[in-house]
C-alpha cells in the first residue's frame, strides 16, 4: 500500500514526522511505500543517504504549508500548492491508498472532503479516536470535524465506528453509548434526545443508553458517540489530566521520599506509557472515500510511525468496504 504522509505537518514537522517515517521502514511490507510530502529541500537533507530509505520512501513537493493558526477553507484557497491539498490529491488520482497528517485538523478534513468525497450514503464524516481507559481501550467519535452535527450523522457515526469496532480492534457484538449529561433518556439537548431514540430505534446496535463523562475512564461502553465540540474537549481535557495527575504523583513522592524516585520512574513510566494515545497513533476520518488518518499536533516520531503501521492495518482490512455495506443497509 502507499502513504502519503504530510511532512510538514504538527508542532514538530518534518525532522520528527520524517524520522518517524524511516522508522517505519523496517516493519512496511515489500509492497508498501511512504510517499513524503512537503519542501522537498528540507525532508531530503533529514532523509540523508539513500541507503536508509530509497527503496520504500519517496519524496512530492509542495512548496506551501497551511500553519496550525491559519483558517482551513480559506488556506486552502489562498495556498492551493500547500501539503495537504498535495496529499489529498495523490489519493483523488490513484497515486496514494492513505493520507496521514498532523498538520491542521479542520484544512485536512475539508481538503480531504473536497478533493477525495465522501463514501456513499454518508452526510458527513467524523474522527475516531481509540482511547485508552483503565478498563482497556475505546472508540470515540467524533472528536473535531462536525461541530454541528445532526442526528442523523451521530447515529451513522455509530455505525461506522461498529464496523471499526469489529474489524480492527475484534470486538464482538460492541457496546454503544451515547455521552451526555445524564443517564436518563429525558436528559440532554434536543439533538441528544434525538440521537438517543435513533439508537435505539436501529436494532443492528448494541446500544446501551446516555454515557455521564465521569464514566470514561472506566469504559462504560466499548463505542461512545457526541459531537465534535464535546469530543475534543473531553479529549484534550482527558489529555492533560493524565499528564497533571502523574506530574502532582511525582512531586508529591520527590517531596516525601525522594530516595524512592529511582524505583518509581519506571514505573510510573510504564504506565503512562499504557495510557498514552501516542501507542495508538492516529484517528481515522471516517466516511471519506480512501483513508485518511489525522495525527495529534504534537506528535513525535514513534506517534508517527505507530499512526503509519495502524493505518496500514486499516487498508488492508477494506473497513470502508464494509462500512458502505453497513450503511446501505
Amino acid at each position: 500500500m502507499r502513504i502519503a504522509v504530510d511532512a510538514m505537518g504538527g508542532d514538530y514537522a518534518p525532522v520528527e514526522i520524517v524520522e518517524g517515517a524511516l522508522e517505519t521502514v523496517k516493519h512496511l511490507n515489500a509492497d508498501d511505500s511512504i510517499i513524503l510530502v512537503g519542501d522537498e529541500v528540507r525532508i531530503l537533507e533529514i532523509l540523508g543517504e539513500s541507503s536508509r530509505w530509497q527503496n520504500n520512501i519517496s519524496v512530492v513537493h509542495a512548496p506551501e504549508v497551511i500553519e496550525m493558526h491559519d483558517s482551513p477553507v480559506d488556506s486552502l484557497r489562498k495556498k492551493p500548492k500547500n501539503s495537504i491539498a498535495i496529499m489529498a490529491k495523490l489519493a483523488k488520482e490513484g497515486e496514494a491508498d492513505i493520507v496521514l497528517s498532523a498538520g491542521n485538523t479542520g484544512a485536512c478534513v475539508a481538503s480531504c472532503q473536497m478533493r477525495m468525497r465522501l463514501l456513499p450514503e454518508v452526510q458527513r464524516p467524523g474522527i475516531m479516536v481509540t482511547f485508552p481507559t483503565l478498563a482497556g481501550p475505546i472508540i470515540l467519535c467524533d472528536v473535531g470535524a462536525n461541530v454541528t452535527p445532526k442526528a442523523s450523522h451521530l447515529h451513522q457515526y455509530g455505525l461506522m465506528c461498529d464496523v471499526y469496532a469489529r474489524e480492527v480492534l475484534g470486538t464482538q457484538n460492541p457496546t454503544l453509548g451515547l455521552i451526555n449529561i445524564g443517564e436518563e433518556e429525558s436528559k440532554g439537548t434536543g439533538l441528544a434526545k434525538e440521537v438517543n431514540q435513533l439508537f435505539r430505534a436501529d436494532k443492528s446496535l448494541n446500544f446501551i443508553g446516555n454515557i455521564e463523562p465521569r464514566e470514561l475512564l472506566n469504559k462504560p461502553a466499548d463505542i461512545l458517540v457526541c459531537d465534535g465540540f464535546a469530543g475534543n474537549i473531553i479529549l484534550k481535557l482527558t489529555e492533560g489530566i493524565a499528564e497533571a495527575v502523574f506530574k502532582f504523583i511525582g512531586n508529591e513522592v520527590a517531596l516525601q521520599k525522594p530516595e524512592l524516585l529511582p524505583q518509581f520512574a519506571p514505573i510510573v513510566e510504564q504506565i503512562y506509557k499504557k495510557h498514552d494515545y501516542s501507542e495508538y497513533g492516529g484517528a481515522p476520518l471516517l466516511g471519506v472515500d480512501g483513508i485518511c488518518i489525522i495525527c495529534h499536533g504534537n506528535s513525535d516520531r514513534r506517534t508517527i510511525k505507530n499512526a503509519i503501521l495502524a493505518a496500514l492495518k486499516h487498508g488492508r482490512l477494506n473497513i470502508n468496504e464494509k462500512i458502505v455495506a453497513r450503511l446501505a443497509r
